[in-house]
Order: C-alpha cells, then sequence, then structure tokens
C-alpha cells in the first residue's frame, strides 16, 4: 500500500497565555483620584511579577516544545514567558503591549485600582484616549500582531505572553487570518488558549 502519511509540516499551533499575577495589587487601596490612577497605571506597566510564581505545570507542558517564543514588552509578560518556557528566549515585541486604560476625568471620585480599570476600560472603548493610542488606533496594531504570529507560526509552533484584554483583541483578528480557538483556558493569570490553523 502507498504511504499515505504527509511529509508536510502543520502552520502552528499558537498558544497564547495572559502574564502570571503582578507585583502591584489592583485590589488594594487607597483609594485613588483619576490623576493618581493615572500614576499607578504607569507604575503597574513596567512592574514585576509577585515573587514566588511559577508557570503552571499544564502551560509549562504545552509550550515546552515551543519552537518561538514572544512576550510584550512589559517585564511581568517577559517573567511569564521566561517560566512558562524557558528552553528558548523570548522576543520581547511592543505590538503585543497591552491597550491604554486612560481614567475619565471625574473630579471629587476616588476609588480602588480595580475600578478605575473598569471605568478606563469602558470609556476608553467609546473613544476616550487622554491623547494616548486610542482603540481604533490599538486594533491596527492588534491586527499588526496577529500577522506576526500567523506568520511566524509557518512551519513552528508559536507561544506569546501578552495580557489580557489584548490578547482578547488578537482574537477577531486571528479569525480573520485562518487561526481557531480549540482550547479555551479563560482570562485569569497564567490561563491560556490554544488556536489551530483551519486555513483559508
Amino acid at each position: 500500500m502507498p504511504n499515505t502519511t504527509s511529509t508536510k509540516q502543520r502552520r502552528g499551533p499558537i498558544i497564547i497565555s495572559r502574564h502570571g499575577r503582578p507585583a502591584l495589587d489592583r485590589n488594594l487601596g487607597p483609594r485613588l483620584h483619576w490623576q493618581d490612577y493615572i500614576d499607578w497605571w504607569a507604575k503597574y506597566e513596567i512592574g514585576p511579577l509577585a515573587e514566588g510564581q511559577e508557570a503552571p505545570k499544564e502551560l509549562r507542558d504545552m509550550v515546552a516544545d515551543a519552537d518561538i517564543v514572544f512576550a510584550s514588552a512589559r517585564l511581568r509578560a517577559q517573567q511569564t514567558a521566561d517560566s512558562a518556557a524557558p528552553h528558548l528566549t523570548a522576543i520581547y515585541d511592543p505590538v503585543f503591549n497591552e491597550a491604554p486604560l486612560p481614567p475619565p476625568k471625574l473630579h471629587g471620585f476616588r476609588a480602588l485600582p480595580k475600578t478605575w480599570n473598569v471605568l478606563a476600560r469602558t470609556v476608553w472603548l467609546t473613544g476616550h484616549s487622554l491623547d494616548g493610542e486610542s482603540v481604533g488606533e490599538a486594533r491596527v496594531r492588534a491586527k499588526a500582531a496577529a500577522l506576526k504570529l500567523h506568520e511566524a507560526a509557518a512551519d513552528a509552533k508559536v507561544y506569546l505572553a501578552a495580557h489580557g484584554w489584548f490578547n482578547r483583541m488578537l482574537r477577531p483578528e486571528l479569525r480573520e487570518l485562518g487561526w481557531v480557538c480549540a482550547r479555551d483556558g479563560g482570562d485569569s493569570y497564567w490561563s491560556y488558549r490554544v488556536y489551530e490553523y483551519r486555513g483559508q
């Protein structure tokens, strides 16, 4: 009988995880004015993971044979990639950075960072940007980021450690390129999704 086993390599898969638990806790006080939250977010963006963490075994096993590892330009994502896939040096790329969280100017209002996160994301999605990256600009970036993953995954298994909201923005762009989510692990810290190429 003829050998029907194809020698052609598959495209992908692509595994995308959220970073681990950050050192700066959004659930802790004090309650902040909107200007204070800008400073809090700036510290969060450059901050590390909380100490004493390692990538869950399930994630480590999933990406143990990854051919290419990406992380955003943020330390928390880089540390996540290093912990999950220590066999490769990650490529750090700001195209995978988290979407910004510009707070609304609510004078006299104070809230915990986790509340500001929700308020800032809500108004950002409606066009508020405080002269930073707009939602439209972030969508363009997400399209470029998805294309980078798609091209890297030609005959390669790719792992990306990035961020909760931006990972969400990648989903429709990956679908547009022919990728389907085959394993949905949710949006918690260290969670991951597996995308398989179904072609176009």
